[in-house]
């Protein structure tokens, strides 16, 4: 008996995947409790591509803020 592959498919006829003894990934719970997730309206989403950016853009605005104001000190 010849199988007719499927050009699309990726897999192989002799990949046999049995995933009744597959278990949650042990490392999911503790990544989620060191990962904040927010949403960003799409405005705002539209100034900032990427993750990296939006972080960026934060650490700059933090360490702005956190600053002293040279006028504030000499009064």
């Amino acid at each position: 008996m010849q199988i007719k592959l499927d050009e699309n498919d990726d897999l192989l006829p002799e990949y046999d995947l049995d995933f009744s003894k597959s278990k949650p990934n042990r490392f999911a719970e503790k990544y989620n409790s060191m990962v904040r997730r927010v949403g960003l309206a799409p405005d705002v989403a539209d100034e900032f591509p990427t993750e990296e950016s939006v972080n960026d853009a934060l650490r700059d605005y933090i360490r702005l803020t956190r600053q002293s104001d040279p006028e504030i000190s000499a009064r």
